[in-house]
């Protein structure tokens, strides 16, 4: 479903993404991972055609991005931060989105279980964190697509409305969807995940599958897996490190 040959970008003189290639398809639920800077979000970016790259080549659903952009409507995306008119109110922009695709069928699911039916007539800018959050999820997955793309998809919830959205992501895993994910709290990947593609300094380090992973390390946990597998380098021992610490936190809050 989604084909990334040789892709390249650089930022002046930083090369965020050097020589990455990578095939991911239908039933598959990916994993991105790696260091802040490591070239997850311009990845992501690169394949939603909001990033040119400057070489190489990506293939959405055989489309080729950067061509007709037809093929963004393959494609549910949820932000790390949703930015959306200040002034416009969170029906209004339900509405404009439906009006956008042209759709009247759509996935109602998590506007029903966040009840955000209830915050309709607030102005978006009034919005905390968490809420925007759940506005930008209900709107990933409004329009049923084939590709989920999450971004942090539970950075800011409160630990009910995460579970929610990891029942959702489960459910639609069922349907041979094909998600990808970014998380720094790899406790919420280990129900969702099929495959680890881990980015460091913007080179692709590996690509695993769980069962995989699990085998050649001997770890059961995610976690313990991954870090078991990355201790050798030192700039990911200290992201590690800093994982665990996260996980701890949260589950310290539960």
């Amino acid at each position: 479903m989604i084909h990334i040959e040789s892709i390249y970008k650089k930022f002046r003189r930083l090369q965020v993404l050097d020589n990455i290639s990578a095939s991911f398809t239908a039933g598959q639920v990916i994993a991105l991972i790696g260091p802040n800077g490591s070239g997850k979000t311009t990845l992501i970016k690169s394949i939603l055609g909001m990033v040119r790259p400057d070489k190489g080549s990506i293939k959405v659903k055989d489309q080729l991005v950067n061509g007709d952009p037809g093929y963004r409507q393959f494609i549910g995306y949820m932000p790390q931060i949703g930015r959306y008119p200040d002034n416009m109110k969170v029906g209004q922009l339900f509405d404009m989105m439906k009006k956008i695709r042209g759709l009247e069928s759509v996935d109602t699911e998590l506007i029903n279980r966040f009840e955000i039916e209830k915050i309709y007539e607030k102005p978006m800018r009034t919005l905390s964190g968490g809420t925007r959050q759940k506005v930008s999820a209900a709107l990933a997955f409004l329009f049923d697509p084939p590709i989920l793309i999450l971004d942090e998809p539970t950075a800011g919830l409160d630990p009910l409305s995460s579970e929610i959205l990891k029942e959702k992501i489960i459910l639609e895993k069922k349907k041979n969807k094909l998600i990808l994910i970014t998380s720094h709290v790899l406790s919420d990947l280990e129900e969702l995940t099929t495959h680890i593609m881990y980015l460091q300094e913007g080179k692709l380090q590996f690509i695993k599958d769980i069962e995989t992973l699990q085998e050649e390390t001997g770890e059961i946990r995610l976690s313990k897996a991954i870090a078991k597998l990355m201790r050798g380098q030192e700039t990911s021992s200290a992201w590690i490190d800093q994982l665990f610490a996260v996980e701890q936190k949260n589950q310290k809050t539960l």
